[in-house]
């Protein structure tokens, strides 16, 4: 899960591994394999960051 901000300034919580396609254009589209769409404030760059450091967590926890 990633925290995100909508561009109306709220912050929600997004599950990264639903992430189909980010777009620049020029506000960063979100798709998601569900087709829900969202627009964010945070860059593409920094999307794509955030997902891949959550996806490194996951398989970084020990299974207990």
């Amino acid at each position: 899960m990633i925290k995100l901000t909508r561009l109306s300034g709220e912050a929600f919580i997004l599950n990264a591994d639903l992430i189909r396609f980010i777009e620049t254009r020029p506000d960063t589209y979100i798709t998601l394999t569900t087709d829900d769409r969202f627009i964010v404030r945070e860059p593409a760059d920094e999307v794509v960051r955030r997902a891949i450091e959550y996806a490194r967590q996951v398989r970084l926890m020990p299974v207990t």
